[in-house]
């Protein structure tokens, strides 16, 4: 599932090709909303909160999208042909540019005074200007027996986060994965590791967290699994985290990470 700094990017690739246009083209091919039309209104921004998506439009309307593990949306020339077959969901274009949203996960429209009914739910977000490391390190706390690994995957505690950053962060901060969130001396320091290193790849493709832009030296253990920790030579352990059907993918060192 694309993370906190690949959706931010893609807020900004929406902002470049609608902000400020007349829609032209207003397609939901989703049952909910498919007699929406918004042909006629002006976009007035996109903004990412987390891993979702906020296009609003002229007359208090709000477009919420989130991409979920497949879902992208494809920034094209207006009137270029849409993929073939049902992966379109969504499609807004003006004169100019039109962009395609492609298996998305959700597609909403709703008031743009109703947002906070869709994400009014989740922690600080990792790259919002309202970023707080106090409130996330409050609501982490709120649950001291829980792994430190799901704590962090949880979008109400911080938004943004997901199994690459989660994997990175812990394993800088030399914190085995199942450590309950209250035997964790410095919180502060492991939310704002993860909120410097999503700011630090918010603003080009990929997941850098080495420092080294070379392919295959990009990260530390996520996608290392049976190889060499680059630190301390120990081989890089893969299992996965969370009760069923909610398990996810979890990496780490056990040299550097001990139990």
């Amino acid at each position: 599932m694309p993370e906190g700094d690949a959706v931010h990017r893609t807020a900004a690739r929406l902002r470049r090709a609608l902000d400020g246009r007349v829609l032209t083209r207003s397609d939901f091919r989703v049952p909910r909303h498919a007699t929406a039309d918004l042909t006629g209104r002006t976009v007035l921004t996109t903004v990412s909160r987390g891993k979702h998506l906020l296009t609003r439009v002229e007359g208090g309307l709000t477009v919420h999208t989130h991409l979920r593990m497949d879902g992208s949306w494809q920034i094209a020339p207006a009137g270029r042909r849409l993929p073939p077959g049902d992966q379109v969901r969504l499609v807004l274009a003006n004169e100019q540019w039109q962009a395609v949203g492609v298996r998305l996960g959700v597609v909403d429209l709703v008031g743009t005074g109703e947002e906070e009914r869709l994400v009014g739910h989740l922690g600080p977000d990792l790259l919002g200007e309202d970023w707080d490391a106090d409130e996330a390190v409050r609501r982490l706390r709120e649950a001291p027996g829980r792994t430190i690994g799901e704590a962090l995957l949880d979008q109400r505690n911080l938004a943004g986060i997901g199994t690459i950053y989660r994997a990175e962060t812990l394993f800088l901060r030399g914190v085995w994965p199942w450590r309950r969130v209250g035997e964790i001396e410095d919180l502060h320091a492991l939310v704002s590791l993860a909120h410097r290193l999503l700011d630090a790849n918010k603003e080009h493709a990929g997941t850098v967290t080495t420092g080294d832009r070379r392919p295959a030296h990009q990260t530390w253990v996520y996608g290392r699994a049976g190889r060499p920790c680059r630190r301390c030579g120990t081989r890089i352990s893969r299992g996965e985290m969370g009760a069923r059907p909610q398990e996810r993918l979890i990496l780490w060192c056990g040299g550097c990470q001990p139990r």
